[in-house]
This record gives structure tokens, sequence and C-alpha cells, in this order.
């Protein structure tokens, strides 16, 4: 479907949109629900990551030497915000398993309504790498225009956001903050409801996973 947002993918592919569906379904077990989080984070991966560099490079195959092409130079570093985030990090790695892991956890200060870091651990040299930063729910945009904020503090000058479910709000709340931060999802839904939850989103993430409430 036709969006107005210019920082937006949507990942429109058939087997992401069928594996949200059953994501979406209340009735989906935990542990469905966290293996699904995990083949939805890896096929969006294939998005996500189709403009990355490749330089030539030369092979021995059993029958002659060639020339074919690698990912080059930068760095890759998957960054969840915890703790949700961190049932996407399995999938990226499968597909890209040389990507090194970061974490970022925030919460929310009581007074000031702002998101504040409690946890932050990247990799060193952040200005030669590209950051890919999950979290399964883009709904005010809070956490992720934290993070991203925190990342470029570090050093870091490309950053894309990766989520299952985002809503318009949240969207629009990064190209305000951060229009530079691609974001791809695998659906833009319909708006937030009075308590933050996206609609027809898929409930809590964090809770869905973890089996907590």
């Amino acid at each position: 479907m036709p969006h107005q947002f210019p920082n937006l993918t949507v990942v429109t592919h058939p087997l992401v949109r069928h594996k949200l569906s059953v994501l979406r379904d209340k009735e989906t077990s935990k542990k469905k629900f966290k293996e699904l989080v995990d083949e939805i984070a890896m096929l969006m991966a294939y998005e996500v990551t189709k403009d990355l560099p490749l330089a030539p490079v030369e092979i021995e195959t059993p029958l002659e030497t060639t020339t074919e092409m690698k990912l080059s130079g930068k760095k890759l570093t998957i960054v969840p915000i915890l703790r949700a985030g961190l049932g996407m990090v399995d999938g990226v790695i499968r597909l890209i398993p040389s990507a090194r892991v970061g974490h970022i956890g925030l919460f929310r200060d009581h007074d000031t309504l702002q998101p504040v870091d409690y946890y932050f651990k990247i990799p060193p040299e952040p200005e030669a790498r590209d950051f890919i930063l999950l979290d399964p729910m883009l709904a005010t945009g809070g956490s992720a225009s934290a993070a991203t904020a925190s990342l470029k503090r570090s050093g870091a000058s490309r950053v894309r956001f990766v989520c299952l479910v985002a809503a318009p709000e949240g969207v629009q709340r990064m190209l305000d903050d951060h229009p530079d931060v691609h974001v791809y999802t695998a659906s833009l839904d319909r708006e937030l409801n009075e308590l933050g939850y996206i609609l027809p989103g898929l409930g809590d993430a964090g809770d869905r996973l973890f089996g907590t409430k």
C-alpha cells in the first residue's frame, strides 16, 4: 500500500505477510510467537541489507580462478533495543553470521517522561560501522529515537531501524528527529490507541516473547 513517508520501506514479501498474520493472532503460543519473530526478522534482513557494498575478490573454484563479489569494508552491527528487540537478533545473525551485536536498554524517567539509557554497549569504532537497530514495535517512536540518538552520540553515522509493525506516529517521529535513518517494517498499522498501543498491532511484543504480563 502507498504511504507518505520518505523514510519508510514496508516489506511486503508474501512470506513476511503470512507470518505476520499468524504473529498477530492472539491464539498464537509463546513458542510459535518467538519462532515467527525470528523468521520474519531473517526475511526482512534481506531487504534491509540489499544495498550493502560489494568488492571483487579472486576465488579458486575446482576448475579455474575467477573474480567474484563479496561484502566489503563496512562492519555490520546489530543492536536490539532491550528487551523485545532480542527476539529479532538470531534471525538476522543467521543471515549475517559475521555481524557483531551491541545492546541498548532504555527506561522512561517518571518525572520527565524522557527515555534514559540504563545499558549501552556497542563494539569499538562505531564511526566505521553500519548499524541495524532492532525493536519489534515502532509505536510513539520515543525509544527508537532515543536509541538512535545514543548511537549517534557514540559516533555512529549510518543507522537503519527495523521493526515488525509501525504506527504512523512513530514513523513521523523518526522522520522529524532522524531524517537520515531509514525505517523498515513488515506493516504500517493504522494508529496508536490512547494507551500508546499500535492498532491493530500484535499486543505487547516483549510480554508475548517472554511470557510476562
